[in-house]
């Protein structure tokens, strides 16, 4: 079975450092973490992008940019600028989706992901025919049992 490649935006990356006091949260910290062992285990396949690294460099947490940075090891491909993916994330934003997340978008797409893994309502609601744009819970519902 074709091991699925997945993309996390950095709202992902960065909710395990969350308030785990809302079930939400604390059920999507726990999907993460079970995604990313299955990354170390060479279960899924992950992706990064330059626009990834950009956004764990400017985080002010040092710990949270050192951890992130260290797991980013893990990815078996990295995106970066190119016109393709700068045009596919100008189409993006012209769907009122912010720059940054169309970005991430247009990286994963580029990338030929299977999945887009954030925990950003609004990003949530976009719709693209070449990715599934799903929460970590959701993907553990869909793909949990294949890995």
């Amino acid at each position: 079975m074709k091991k699925k490649k997945v993309y996390l935006d950095n709202c992902c990356f960065n909710r395990p450092y969350d308030d785990q006091t809302q079930l939400r949260i604390e059920l999507e910290t726990k999907a993460k973490l079970h995604i990313q062992d299955s990354i170390v285990e060479k279960e899924i396949l992950l992706v990064l992008s330059v626009i990834l690294e950009f956004e764990n460099n400017d985080n002010p947490y040092e710990l949270r940019k050192h951890v992130i940075h260290n797991f980013l090891m893990h990815a078996v491909i990295s995106v970066g600028w190119s016109d393709d993916v700068v045009g596919i994330a100008k189409e993006i934003s012209l769907n009122g989706v912010k720059t940054k997340d169309a970005t991430h978008l247009a990286c994963a797409i580029y990338a030929k992901c299977d999945y887009f893994l954030t925990t950003d309502d609004r990003l949530l609601k976009y719709k693209d025919d070449r990715i599934q744009i799903i929460n970590p819970v959701e993907f553990l519902m869909i793909e949990g049992g294949n890995e």
